[in-house]
C-alpha cells in the first residue's frame, strides 16, 4: 500500500496541534481566573474565594502538564516530518520558538512551584505575585507562538541568502501584519474557553444543589467576563477578517464561498461547496450582507476563488468551520446578554432552563478555537509560508510506511496519556471545592494588609 507521506505529515501535524491547542486555550484563561481569585481573597478576607482558588489551580496544574507535554512532540515534528521547512525558514522562526522558551517558559517555570505548593511558605502578597506571574507567562507564550505563525500567515522583515529566508528586520517579523489582530483574536477566545467552562461548572453545582456558595462565585465572575468579551470578540474578529482581506483573498473567498470576484456578494448561510465543479450546491444567503461585513458596503467587491486558480485551500473545511466558529459565537453573545437580564431580574443563581444551558456550552470554547485554526491553518494552503513556500516543498524526505506506523502511535499513546487526564479534570469537578477551613488547607491572609477589607458581596 502507498502511503503519501505529506498529507500523512499533515494529518499528523493537525493531530497534535489540535490536542495541544485544547490545554493552552484553557491555561491561559485559567491562570488569569486564578489571579482574580487571589486578589479578591486578599481584598476581602472571604475563605470562598481561596477555596474556589484551590479548586480551579488543581485542574490549572493537570491541564498546564498536558500543554506543556503535547507542545514539546510539536516541536520534534519541525525536525522529523518537516526539515526542508526547517532549513529554510530556522532562521526565523527558530529564534521566536526560542523566546517563548526563554521569556514564557521559563517565567511559568519560575514561579508555578510557589503558586502550587508555597502556600504555607511565602507570604500572601508574593504567592499572589507568583499567581500573576503565571498568568502573564502564559500570555507572553501566547504572544510569541502567535507571532510565529502570524508571520507563516504574513511574512514580513526577510530576505533570501542562498535560498535561506533570513531576518532583516526582527520588529517587522515579529509584529507582522497580522499580529496585531491575530494576538488579540486568540487571548479573547482563550478567555471566553475558560469562562464557560468555569460558567457551566458552577451551573453543575448549582443545579445539583452542592457547593452553592463557590458555585455562585464562579457563575457570578464568568457571566459578567463572557457579557463583556463575547461582543468584543465580535469587533475584534470583523477588523481580523479585514486583515485577511487584504492579505490573504483566497482564504475569505473560502470562507464565503464565493467562486466569482462580485459586488454585493450574499452572505451564505448554508451552501455546499463542490470543488471539482467550482460552484455551490444549495445555496441559502442574504443579498449582499458578505460585502458589507468585508467592505463596509453593500456594492463592494468580494474576491472570487476562480481569480486564484489552483492555488486555493481545500474549500468545504474552511467554510463549514468557519460557521462554525461565527455560529458559537453568536451563541456565546446570547449567553451573556441572557446572564445579564437575569442577573438584573434577581434570578441568575436560581433559573434553572439557564444552568442547564450553561452546562451544554461547557465545550463550546474549545469547539470554536479548534474551527477558528482549522480555518487558519487550511485556509492558509497550498502554501506553508503565504506566498513563498508550498506545503509540499517543505516535508521531510521520509517514506509515507514510517510517518503512518508514526501517526497510528500518536492516536494510541495521546488516547492513553491525555484520555487519562481529562478522566482525572472530571473526577476532580466531581469531587467540587474543599470546604476545610483549617491553617493546613487554607492560609488566612496576615491582617493588617495593604488591601482594605470590602463588605461582603
Amino acid at each position: 500500500m502507498d502511503f503519501d507521506p505529506v498529507l500523512l505529515s499533515r494529518i499528523q501535524f493537525a493531530f497534535t496541534v489540535s490536542f495541544h491547542i485544547i490545554f493552552p486555550s484553557f491555561t491561559i484563561g485559567l491562570a488569569s481566573w486564578l489571579a482574580v481569585l487571589e486578589w479578591r481573597y486578599l481584598r476581602t478576607g472571604r475563605e470562598v474565594f481561596m477555596q474556589t482558588y484551590k479548586f480551579w489551580v488543581k485542574i490549572f496544574a493537570v491541564a498546564f502538564g498536558m500543554g506543556v507535554v503535547s507542545g514539546i512532540v510539536m516541536s520534534y515534528q519541525f525536525g522529523t516530518n518537516w526539515s526542508r521547512f526547517s532549513d529554510t525558514f530556522g532562521s526565523i522562526m527558530g529564534p521566536m520558538l526560542g523566546y517563548e522558551v526563554l521569556t514564557a517558559f521559563f517565567l511559568e517555570a519560575s514561579f508555578l512551584g510557589i503558586m502550587l505548593f508555597g502556600w504555607n511558605k511565602v507570604g500572601p502578597r508574593l504567592h499572589f505575585f507568583s499567581t500573576a506571574m503565571v498568568a502573564f507567562g502564559t500570555l507572553l507564550s501566547a504572544f510569541w507562538i502567535l507571532a510565529a505563525n502570524s508571520w507563516m500567515q504574513t511574512p514580513a522583515g526577510f530576505g533570501v541568502e542562498d535560498g535561506v529566508y533570513v531576518p532583516e528586520s526582527w520588529g517587522e517579523i515579529i509584529l507582522n501584519p497580522s499580529t496585531y489582530y491575530r494576538f488579540p483574536h486568540m487571548v479573547i477566545a482563550a478567555y471566553l474557553t475558560t469562562a464557560f467552562v468555569v460558567l457551566g461548572v458552577g451551573s453543575w453545582y448549582l443545579l445539583k444543589g452542592r457547593f452553592q456558595e463557590q458555585a455562585k462565585v464562579m457563575v457570578n465572575y464568568a457571566s459578567w467576563l463572557i457579557l463583556i468579551l463575547a461582543p468584543t470578540q465580535l469587533f475584534v474578529g470583523d477588523a481580523h477578517g479585514l486583515n485577511t482581506l487584504d492579505h490573504q483573498p483566497a482564504k475569505v473567498a473560502a470562507m464565503e464561498g464565493n467562486w466569482e470576484t462580485r459586488t454585493s456578494a450574499p452572505l451564505l448561510l448554508f451552501a455546499v461547496p463542490d470543488q471539482e465543479a467550482r460552484t455551490n450546491h444549495f445555496e441559502v444567503g442574504i443579498p449582499g450582507l458578505a460585502s458589507w461585513f468585508l467592505t463596509h458596503d453593500f456594492d463592494g467587491e468580494i474576491p472570487g476563488l476562480n481569480e486564484f486558480g489552483n492555488d486555493i485551500p481545500p474549500v468545504g473545511w474552511v467554510f463549514y468551520c468557519f460557521r462554525v466558529m461565527v455560529g458559537i459565537g453568536l451563541l456565546m453573545i446570547f449567553t451573556g446578554i441572557t446572564s445579564a437580564i437575569l442577573r438584573w431580574r434577581g434570578r441568575l443563581f436560581e433559573t434553572r432552563w439557564f444552568l442547564r444551558w450553561n452546562t451544554l456550552m461547557i465545550p463550546s470554547g474549545f469547539v470554536a478555537v479548534l474551527a477558528g485554526w482549522f480555518v487558519t491553518e487550511i485556509g492558509r494552503q497550498p502554501w506553508i509560508v503565504y506566498g513563498l513556500a508550498r506545503t509540499h516543498e517543505m516535508s521531510s524526505p521520509v517514506d509515507g510506511g514510517s510517518v503512518a506506523f508514526s501517526l497510528a502511535m500518536f492516536v494510541i499513546v495521546y488516547t492513553i496519556v491525555f484520555g487519562s487526564g481529562s478522566y482525572y479534570i472530571v473526577k476532580l469537578v466531581r469531587s467540587g471545592p474543599t470546604t476545610d477551613q483549617s491553617p493546613q488547607s487554607v492560609r488566612t491572609p496576615e491582617r493588617p494588609l495593604s488591601y482594605p477589607q470590602e463588605p461582603a458581596e
